[in-house]
């Protein structure tokens, strides 16, 4: 499946759903975990606001790029997000969708001037 970076540089992000343990079996509590660095993976709501627009976006992000003290409204910078399409079969139904990732959230106490 195809990745596209995502350019945040106009936009005002801010956190909508607090960072949450990314559960990919729900029957047996089975945590996502990056593959690469085997970090345990989280989602964030985050409203993205930009050109007159705000949208809510699910974004996952391993845990150790979510600073200590990200709090419901706080405005973030998010690094690396990109956008992926997926597909998959759930229960003979085929579903589709817009899957979302970042790197990392910077927040105004862990930025650098």
């Amino acid at each position: 499946m195809s990745s596209f970076k995502i350019d945040l540089s106009s936009a005002v992000v801010f956190v909508a759903v607090e960072p949450k343990l990314k559960v990919i079996n729900k029957e047996t509590g089975e945590i996502a975990v990056d593959r690469e660095t085997k970090a345990k993976m989280m989602t964030v709501g985050l409203t993205i606001a930009d050109e007159g627009e705000a949208n809510l976006y699910t974004v996952s992000i391993p845990e150790t790029g979510i600073p200590a003290g990200v709090t419901l409204g706080m405005p973030v910078k998010v690094v690396g997000l990109k956008a992926r399409d997926w597909e998959n079969t759930f229960n003979g139904e085929k579903r589709f969708g817009i899957a979302f990732r970042a790197v990392a959230l910077v927040t105004p106490s862990n930025a650098k001037a």
